[in-house]
């Protein structure tokens, strides 16, 4: 079976098609209840390190810097991660992100790392 990766922001209101919503952010997001959010799974230590949110939060401006840092933490949890999408039977898994812009933030390099755990294992 193969799955679809999506990414939304957790302030979109929930849908069906969304399948399997996953919480991508380190933050729980401010002003979102539990109830309302209906996340499924938090995956708070796979987002970015407390360092290098902090450190591209100060100058976003190098995100191909921001991205490698970031592949580089995902690399090293790789084995944790790898038995999480192990037991996603989803066709869908919908990542959810507070972030106002998140196809430049850490969502996309992480959709890419699934995707290609899922793919390849």
């Amino acid at each position: 079976m193969s799955t679809e990766i999506r990414i939304k922001r957790i302030y979109e209101d929930p849908s069906p098609d969304d399948g399997y919503r996953v919480l991508v952010d380190r933050l729980w997001p401010r002003g979102m209840s539990k109830a309302v959010a209906q996340v499924d799974l938090w995956l708070k230590e796979f987002a970015p390190s407390n360092e290098l949110r902090k450190w591209f939060h100060a100058d976003p401006s190098d995100y191909d810097e921001f991205v490698r840092r970031y592949q580089s933490e995902l690399r090293d949890q790789r084995a944790e991660l790898k038995e999480i999408v192990a037991e996603w039977k989803q066709p869908t898994i919908t990542l959810l992100t507070a972030i106002k812009d998140p196809q430049r933030s850490h969502v996309p390099v992480l959709k890419a790392f699934l995707t290609n755990l899922l793919l390849n294992g």
